[in-house]
């Protein structure tokens, strides 16, 4: 059965992209922890983020690289931070979140709750960055 990530990959759940290429594919997180909060997925369906292919795995951190100087230039914070938990969906996956200390990317905090036209903006904001 694929998972969310599959389907938004596949553009049957829409989202908002901020990039992709043949192996992967970027967007916001739809409960952020902060304004730009992305996810980075790879497209090959695989649960774990350490079960990836050692290229791939090092693959993905390239492609999300672009990105995480993207949102640090559309967002004022510290840095981007980066964790890969994987227990929300079984798909391999990133998060990319501006953050100033380490509690924010504490997961157990209440997420945003954003209207569709702020995460167009959101969108926009980090894409121009790109």
């Amino acid at each position: 059965m694929a998972t969310i990530f599959s389907k938004i990959i596949a553009g049957t759940i829409p989202s908002y992209k901020i990039l992709e290429n043949d192996s992967f594919f970027a967007f916001l997180d739809i409960a952020p922890m902060a304004e730009g909060h992305v996810l980075v997925v790879p497209k090959v369906e695989v649960d774990r983020i350490f079960d990836l292919d050692a290229a791939m795995l090092g693959e993905l951190l390239v492609f999300a690289r672009p990105i995480a100087k993207a949102i640090e230039k559309a967002f004022p914070c510290n840095r981007c931070g980066m964790s890969a938990i994987g227990l929300e969906v079984p798909h391999a996956h990133l998060h990319l979140v501006p953050i100033n200390s380490a509690d924010d990317l504490n997961f157990t905090r209440p997420k945003l709750k954003l209207d569709p036209e702020r995460f167009k903006e959101i969108q926009q904001k980090i894409v121009a960055n790109l």
